[in-house]
């Protein structure tokens, strides 16, 4: 069942109770995923964030941030299939910024190289490309992009990023 693009997207902390659905998504979204004590893990940590998005009441998608000292690590933004394209993972990145509420906030991720839809969304929220991590993915050993939001890369620049070395 796809969403109409015009539902409104509700989003809350995840919580444990959401994990049998978030699971479920996690299979359907990567060949790699995510395993429940994995989930388990992130949502103990009291420093980071998860988030959960319901469109007509329905787990739609989430998103699983852990701080480390200064730095937001967003560890896995996912979005059920057949509701991807409807402004769900982009709802989701907003609620993140909205929480951290700190403009000298800094946001690292990785991203599969070859997930063009997911460095273009990334790329409207002003994330930037520093680096790569060689084989990265076990599945095929595809490199990942390291990308970084920073008050650098708001402006345009790699200036605050460590190590940047854009691939």
């Amino acid at each position: 069942m796809t969403a109409p693009p015009t539902a409104a997207i509700d989003v809350r902390r995840l919580t444990y109770a959401d994990l049998p659905q978030v699971v479920g998504i996690e299979r359907r979204a990567f060949p790699t995923p995510w395993s429940l004590a994995m989930f388990v893990l992130e949502l103990s940590k009291t420093s980071g964030i998860c988030l959960a998005a319901f469109v007509e009441g329905e787990l739609a998608g989430y998103l699983v941030c852990s701080r480390y000292d200064t730095v937001w690590h967003i560890m896995n933004v996912s979005v059920d299939p057949d509701r991807r394209r409807h402004g769900i993972a982009s709802t989701l990145l907003t609620a993140l910024f909205e929480r951290v509420d700190d403009p000298d906030a800094q946001y690292t991720l990785e991203v599969r190289r070859s997930n063009e839809g997911a460095i273009a969304l990334y790329d409207r929220f002003r994330f930037r490309a520093a680096g790569l991590r060689r084989r990265y993915y076990q599945d095929n050993g595809e490199d990942a992009v390291v990308m970084w939001r920073t008050p650098s890369t708001l402006r345009g620049t790699l200036d605050d990023v460590p190590n940047a070395s854009p691939p």
